[in-house]
């Protein structure tokens, strides 16, 4: 890909979610279009200071905490890209277009690459749209006693704020007649819609048909996978990895994020070999979509995954309970 321009690039929220986003000149690279602040890293700053600097020129704002995101390599034909991307968790002072240029807060729904939307973003944001898109927690539903135990749990979740859960079959779900199934996904679905938390169903139940919600998909059934699914409006499509050429197909079917285990010994798999922390760095840097850290991981380890370039973790037991 050649020498990569390095970019400190903010994510800013306002209180309903919206994010800020800034119109370049037209007179510079992918001019006249929307992109989030933020500008180059000089050599020998840190992204975080430059974050602050830039942020500072541009918006007349002060960075006083922020967190990463997701970092994105992306080749233009003319030059190529790092974006080094952090959320920007507080700020002191009033954003404004300090140097001119007109300043948009924007719901994250209405953000897509090109030219087809009101505020076109340049193609490496696709990443960062992704990113936005799926909060820092997912948690994968396992076994269970009964229907109200199942509903407990579930319910526990929502309460404590997760809002990613993913449906995956069980020996414990595996009982249920296909009425009984139907009447389950209604239940987990209204809950989720409830709490506007994301659902995802494991393809091992659903055979990776289309589907009027999320899906995710098996490793196996990514590898045999030829097209992406036809999805509803909104709805995610997830895979599990566990290594680069896993990686490689998901990136194929342009999945909206995936999971790659096992980072730390499991349990439920005693027989994986844990890859660790520097192998998960070193397969996230290869893709440009949000990766979750599975295989071992609590909440303790939330702020590890992000600094090793993850979404955050994905998790069963700490989640969903033993």
């Amino acid at each position: 890909m050649g020498n990569l321009i390095h970019v400190a690039v903010g994510v800013i929220r306002a209180c309903d979610g919206k994010v800020l986003l800034a119109k370049r000149r037209q007179d510079v690279h992918q001019g006249g279009l929307w992109e989030f602040p933020g500008g180059k890293v000089e050599e020998g700053e840190s992204v975080e200071n430059a974050l602050r600097r830039e942020l500072q020129e541009e918006l007349a704002i002060e960075v006083l905490d922020c967190r990463p995101l997701i970092q994105v390599r992306h080749h233009y034909g003319d030059k190529s890209v790092l974006l080094d991307v952090r959320e920007v968790l507080t700020f002191s002072g009033t954003p404004s277009g300090n140097e001119g240029q007109p300043l948009q807060w924007v719901a994250i729904g209405d953000l897509k690459p090109g030219d087809d939307c009101l505020y076109p973003l340049p193609a490496a944001n696709a990443a960062i749209i992704k990113a936005l898109r799926v909060p820092d927690a997912l948690a994968i539903t396992g076994e269970f006693a009964d229907l109200a135990d199942f509903e407990a749990r579930l319910d526990r979740m929502l309460q404590a704020g997760i809002r990613f859960i993913q449906l995956r079959p069980t020996a414990s779900i595996q009982r249920f007649s296909s009425a009984e199934l139907q009447d389950l996904v209604r239940r987990v679905s209204q809950r989720c819609s409830a709490n506007r938390a994301a659902l995802v169903i494991n393809s091992s139940w659903l055979g990776g048909a289309n589907a009027d919600f999320g899906i995710h998909l098996t490793s196996h059934a990514l590898v045999h996978c030829k097209a992406r699914p036809e999805l509803a409006p909104g709805a995610l499509l997830g895979a599990s990895c566990h290594n680069e050429a896993d990686l490689a197909r998901a990136a194929e079917l342009d999945v909206d994020y995936v999971v790659l285990s096992p980072v730390q010994a499991t349990p439920t798999h005693p027989q994986a070999q844990a890859m660790g922390w520097s192998r998960f760095r070193e397969l996230v840097e290869t893709v440009n979509f949000p990766v979750y850290a599975l295989g071992g991981l609590g909440m303790d380890e939330m702020e590890r995954a992000k600094a090793e370039g993850g979404q955050g973790i994905a998790a069963i037991g700490a989640f969903w309970g033993r």
